[in-house]
């Protein structure tokens, strides 16, 4: 990833992706859960799309704001927004996911790291091992830049593990003069199962950004397959064609990670998109007994706008050429690897349980001065296994590891509640800061029946959040909430019927009331979900301090915020479920909160571990 990566912290702004009025949103008064919604600012960046299939994200507050604007963090304030039992470094600045792997017993994970500062700079790869991606050994930094064509940084890279047991990294280097180069490193003792040392290339760069490409869009070489066509391995680099500002996936092909060949044209491409940044491609689905052919997810993170974007298509191997299932669901304008705060996410293979896992890393939305007073910045979302949705074939579903279902504790079951119309209900947990909940809910069927009249208007980022009352929403649950409801977190459903007569199903987010500090971004993120028919409608939240992620129906939509109250922390904060609507009561269908324990990071000890 490149080294502007900041976009919260510079323009506060939102990413539109049409040119569209923004209407003020009015008051509305909402039984305990209004929200007065003044003063939002929106800006765009200039990249119009021809088609929305994604709904847009609308922003309140800027991050990194001036002084008048900084809130008095207190320490207990700041020491309650590290995490518990998500991925990070005791201090300093984090950012992308790199190179995970299983080697010899150990789930290896490497990352983007400043060893120096809690901003970006002096980049280079941190290291952990697990055995199961849940408690983690810190080890040395694997590596640093240390040579001109990495002066600037150690940037994104991955690891292929070769049929002799052998490990190659690919990374990018950012030169003394900035531009961007791909470079091999290997294992100095492979019979180390800690990977602990790692030697460089002599030859390095093994490869420069190709005729006609800019010298800074050329980055994130992935994880390299084999072709068995003509024996060559084949690996993929996101870069950018400013013809039609197009996003690209360049494919080369090596017979030893060193004399690398560019096969012509692009893997792919989709205009308007701008630069692709770790791009992934991979298999998915059982076709055991199917007679279709094989689905490939191809990934890619859009650096004009910060998200992770995925389409399902076909790939043609002997063509070089990658073709989605549906255009109007390309990469880039269709569907979303995540709502809200994840970035830079990539994936392996884990030959242990036979899934296909993927990390992402979840950056601050408050300002670089308060990451400084805390010491650190930045933190990985839980990894989650990704698969194909085999009910519908025209999505993924991602669901955390299952390695994380062991720090359950204290489970609390608070199954046939029926909630009100307007109606705020609290639940008594023995602490909110840390929580597995899962959560089933059904409208009233006859209040379901009776809605007539269609409404696709409905956008979560545009929707004022959970003071927008309609007759079947929104409903759901308080996060990070105090007794007077000054602070908290909505994570929602909303339902309405579409023009085909069809219920169309939202899931949001509502950051808008989670501070009363002015510093952090707040927003309103969320999109449709596909819903069968008879399926209730369920989440499951994971909350841990600062970072809440939400996977909702099984998976089909995931969305992650980050949240610092200032007030709903410690023994003041609290969860409830709500109901919004004015036109039909709620059942909880199921709702378990586990409260969950913390998992480690400490240095590895020789002969302890």
């Amino acid at each position: 990833m490149e080294s502007h990566a900041m976009p919260y912290r510079t323009s506060g702004g939102v990413r539109w992706r049409v040119c569209a009025a923004v209407l003020a949103v009015s008051a509305v008064a909402a039984l305990l859960v209004a929200h007065t919604l003044t003063g939002a600012r929106v800006s765009g960046d200039g990249h119009v799309r021809a088609r929305v299939l994604a709904e847009t994200e609308i922003t309140t507050g800027e991050g990194g704001g001036g002084d008048r604007d900084r809130f008095p963090w207190s320490k207990a304030m700041l020491r309650w927004q590290r995490t518990g039992f998500h991925f990070q470094p005791d201090k300093h600045y984090m950012n992308d996911p790199n190179a995970p792997m299983y080697y010899r017993g150990w789930y290896h994970f490497f990352y983007q790291y400043n060893p120096r500062g809690e901003t970006w700079g002096n980049i280079s790869w941190g290291h952990a091992v697990s055995r199961d991606m849940l408690n983690w050994r810190s080890l040395p930094l694997a590596m640093v830049p240390e040579h001109w064509y990495e002066s600037n940084g150690v940037l994104t890279g991955s690891a292929t593990l070769l049929p002799n047991g052998k490990v190659v990294v690919l990374y990018t280097g950012n030169t003394d003069n900035l531009a961007q180069v791909q470079c091999l490193a290997e294992p100095a003792d492979p019979n180390d199962p800690l990977l602990r040392t790692w030697t460089k290339y002599p030859g390095n760069p093994v490869l420069f950004p190709p005729p006609g490409t800019y010298k800074k869009d050329f980055r994130d070489p992935m994880t390299a397959w084999f072709d068995k066509s003509d024996n060559t391995w084949r690996t993929i680099i996101g870069s950018k064609d400013d013809h039609g500002h197009a996003g690209i996936a360049l494919m080369y092909k090596t017979k030893d990670f060193i004399h690398f060949e560019l096969i012509p044209h692009p893997v792919h491409r989709v205009e308007g998109t701008g630069m692709w940044e770790c791009v992934d491609l991979y298999p998915v689905g059982d076709n055991k007994n199917s007679s279709e052919k094989t689905l490939y997810v191809l990934k890619a993170s859009m650096d004009d706008e910060r998200h992770d974007y995925y389409a399902l298509g076909r790939f043609d191997a002997a063509a070089n050429k990658w073709t989605p299932l549906d255009p109007e669901l390309d990469v880039g304008i269709g569907l979303r690897y995540n709502w809200g705060k994840l970035f830079a996410s990539t994936s392996f293979y884990d030959p242990v349980k036979q899934r296909r896992v993927s990390w992402g890393y979840v950056g601050e939305t408050d300002s670089n001065h308060t990451d400084i007073a805390k010491g650190w910045a930045n933190l990985q979302a839980i990894p989650r296994t990704v698969a194909l949705d085999e009910m519908t074939r025209t999505n993924l579903l991602q669901w955390p590891v299952e390695e994380i279902d062991v720090l359950r504790y204290n489970t609390t079951n608070f199954n046939g509640i029926t909630i009100r119309a307007g109606s705020v209900i609290p639940l008594h947990l023995h602490q909110a800061a840390q929580l597995d909940i899962e959560a089933s809910f059904r409208l009233n069927a006859s209040a379901v029946a009776a809605l007539n009249e269609a409404d696709v208007s409905y956008n979560c980022s545009t929707s004022g959040g959970a003071a927008n009352r309609g007759v079947l929403g929104p409903f759901g649950l308080l996060i990070h909430a105090t007794k007077s409801r000054s602070e908290q977190m909505a994570v929602y459903f909303y339902v309405s019927r579409g023009l085909d007569g069809g219920l169309r199903t939202h899931f949001c987010h509502d950051e808008l009331r989670s501070s009363r500090a002015q510093e952090p971004v707040k927003r309103v993120v969320g999109s449709t979900v596909p819903v069968l028919h008879g399926e209730g409608l369920s989440a499951r939240v994971l909350v841990d301090h600062s970072i809440v992620e939400s996977f909702v129906m099984g998976g089909r939509l995931t969305a992650t915020s980050r949240v610092y109250p200032t007030e709903a922390i410690y023994a003041a904060g609290g969860v409830y479920v709500f109901n919004n609507a004015t036109g039909s009561s709620v059942t909880i269908e199921k709702l378990v909160v586990h409260d969950m324990a913390s998992s480690t990071l400490k240095p590895y000890v020789e002969g302890r571990d």
